[in-house]
């Protein structure tokens, strides 16, 4: 089947890309793109029509289906005669409400991957988050995934825009394959378009006790300098995007004022480090959607960044990250490190290989008893249920394979609401 989709919807979606010349904006990196898809869409909402694509639909069917409209049906034969029947429309038709820019996630499982994408789909501004460890042992290893990333930047035009992560040193390296115009977002002093005193927002009631309700920040920009706010979310992950968006929005000739405020409207994908009220009037970090080194560890770091009362832990339920190869043992064992380097109070691990990240913790100091391990998540969220208190901050966070949002609804203040505020099941095509 999925070879009958490739044959029509590519097509497909390739004459309406001609019909239509919307402006492609291509994100990829190891970890931060769906974010940063989200924040590019409301910084440019402001002065343009935008489309981005749903979740991770990240594949060359799945940018198809966002070019032409359309939500992924899945395994329905009668929807895909829906989303094909659209796409004829479209192309039979001028629906004038078509948008103006496309926010299209690029996604590599495999070399040539993204140059396949840039092929089909020509983007004119791309933008790249992080390079990390996250598919290696589909890529060849580190130097494997490097060469895909920088495919994006290496294919733009040379009146294009490649907006890339000056935090990152991988990514940085990578101006040099571009004859776009570079741009640079972050916190470094070598950003175009730079983050200043980022911090989390939070406050306390005397009943429900601590609230996160989001980040809080500077955004130097055009030589002016102004405030902005990510809500409902937690850590430095969402911040960059935040500097990623408005970056794009710049470059493309929006107000940056205009696209700051639109960063109010951001909302992010379930289990992208999205605050979640936890029973015992506890707070949930739910980051529960897939796992790198550089994701876990930034977790680490939201979840370091809240300021505790006496009596109150940060407890840390991680599961494996998959798909590292032969990197797998030292990068659990990094993620380990920092778990020391944190301040968690309490480690829970669940699957075999995040045996490695209590490894090294316990190497790095941690005590034996604050440690517990279980295979499966059922057990790691009752075991966390059972010893959370009023006021702990609980980050849950492991690769889509592991299924830690069943951690999550486990410990989750309002369970029925599981459905809507938690990711379930597998990555969508």
């Amino acid at each position: 089947m999925r070879f009958l989709l490739k044959k029509i919807l590519i097509p497909l979606a390739t004459a309406v890309l001609k019909k239509y010349h919307p402006l492609i904006i291509a994100v990829t990196g190891t970890v931060g793109k769906t974010s940063t898809k989200q924040a590019i869409a409301v910084a440019l909402r402001g002065t343009r029509t935008v489309r981005p694509s749903e979740k991770n639909n990240n594949t060359e069917i799945g940018c198809a289906v966002t070019i032409l409209g359309m939500s992924s049906p899945g395994r329905s034969v009668l929807g895909w005669i829906a989303v094909f029947v659209h796409g004829i429309r479209l192309l039979l038709t001028t629906d004038s409400t078509y948008p103006s820019a496309l926010v299209l996630e690029f996604g590599a499982q495999a070399s040539g991957d993204i140059s396949r994408l840039c092929k089909l789909f020509p983007p004119t501004v791309g933008v790249l988050t992080t390079i990390g460890a996250t598919h290696a042992v589909g890529l060849g290893g580190i130097e494997g995934v490097i060469r895909e990333k920088s495919a994006l930047i290496a294919a733009l035009p040379q009146d294009g825009f490649a907006v890339i992560n000056a935090d990152d040193d991988l990514v940085l390296a990578q101006a040099t394959k571009t004859h776009a115009k570079v741009v640079r977002y972050g916190f470094s002093e070598k950003a175009t378009v730079r983050g200043l005193e980022a911090h989390p927002m939070i406050r306390r009631d005397e009943k429900r006790g601590l609230f996160v309700e989001g980040m809080t920040f500077k955004i130097e920009v055009g030589g002016s300098v102004v405030p902005a706010v990510v809500p409902g979310v937690l850590g430095m992950p969402a911040v960059s995007s935040a500097l990623a968006g408005v970056t794009v929005a710049t470059v493309l000739g929006t107000n940056p004022l205009i696209a700051i405020e639109g960063l109010q409207k951001f909302v992010a994908e379930k289990g992208h480090l999205r605050v979640i009220d936890g029973i015992k009037y506890a707070t949930l970090i739910d980051d529960s959607y897939n796992a790198s080194t550089k994701s876990m560890i930034e977790a680490l770091r939201a979840l370091r960044s809240i300021p505790l009362d006496e009596g109150e832990e940060r407890i840390a339920v991680l599961g494996d990250m998959r798909e590292m190869g032969a990197l797998s043992e030292q990068e659990h064992a990094a993620v380990g490190k920092a778990v020391v380097e944190c301040g968690v109070d309490r480690l829970i691990t669940v699957g075999e290989m995040s045996r490695d990240i209590d490894r090294a913790a316990r190497a790095a100091g941690m005590a034996e008893e604050r440690m517990t391990h279980f295979p499966e998540t059922e057990a790691a969220g009752k075991f966390v249920q059972s010893i959370m208190e009023r006021g702990d901050i609980i980050l849950i966070k492991g690769s889509r394979g592991m299924h830690m949002e069943a951690v999550v609804k486990e410990l989750m203040a309002e369970p029925l609401q599981a459905e809507q505020l938690l990711e379930w099941g597998e990555p969508t095509t």
